[in-house]
């Protein structure tokens, strides 16, 4: 579904990415992990758009995207879940996920409204709060709930624990076996490891720009080089 080959981006004089190859297949949760620093979310506005590709290709259902837009990126079913939420404050919980239907699958918006209250049922007992008196974890659920309102083939989650409680990431992992359980394929790109790599099917550890280690996410939860290369121990 997802097949990136010698990816080389940054910012300005800054090189970020280093030849990064990664493949997606449909139906996988693929997990990409790293610490903070390594290039993780440059990798994630590549593949959306947001930052253009310096060299390599980026294809996505065997179409080259490494040159569109973001939001013809988006027509195609890649949905990207950014870092930080995004949501916006001063609209409702149902006017954030309406948004999310803007430029894919606005016809079948009352029902992909509905999907979403059946995976978040607190979402739905609080459709007409504002966003931004939401709990952490429930703007978190806003977010992703957002992202699957555009009827994803293909949805990036970037750090969706960040910041949460123990007992909320618990649940939010919970939940994102769900989503893929209801055919949707995920890449998920996370500081929390194990618990990532209990979820995935494959995985990628991202350091200094480039991937030091892949392959099953069984394997590389084995793998005693999993804590060098992850904390450069």
């Amino acid at each position: 579904m997802l097949a990136i080959e010698g990816l080389h981006a940054g910012y300005g004089e800054t090189q970020v990415l280093r030849g990064v190859d990664l493949a997606v297949n449909d139906g996988e949760i693929v997990a990409v992990l790293g610490s903070n620093g390594v290039g993780k979310s440059t990798l994630n506005r590549t593949i959306s758009g947001i930052v253009r590709a310096r060299t390599g290709t980026i294809r996505f259902d065997g179409g080259r995207i490494e040159r569109e837009t973001p939001r013809s990126i988006v027509a195609r079913g890649l949905i990207h879940v950014p870092e930080g939420r995004r949501i916006f404050p001063n609209l409702t919980v149902r006017e954030n996920l309406d948004l999310g239907s803007y430029a894919r699958a606005g016809r079948r918006r009352a029902q992909n409204r509905e999907r979403v209250f059946a995976i978040f049922p607190r979402l739905r007992e609080r459709h007409t709060q504002i966003a931004g008196t939401l709990s952490g974890g429930e703007q978190q659920m806003l977010a992703i709930g957002r992202g699957l309102m555009a009827e994803p083939r293909l949805i990036i989650l970037d750090e969706p624990s960040l910041g949460l409680s123990p007992l909320l990431v618990e649940e939010l992992f919970a939940l994102i076996r769900r989503i893929h359980a209801e055919g949707v394929s995920i890449m998920l790109v996370e500081q929390n490891v194990m618990q990532s790599l209990e979820v995935a099917n494959r995985a990628y550890i991202l350091a200094e720009g480039q991937f030091v280690m892949s392959g099953a996410a069984s394997d590389i939860a084995s793998d005693p080089e999993l804590k060098r290369a992850y904390l450069g121990l």
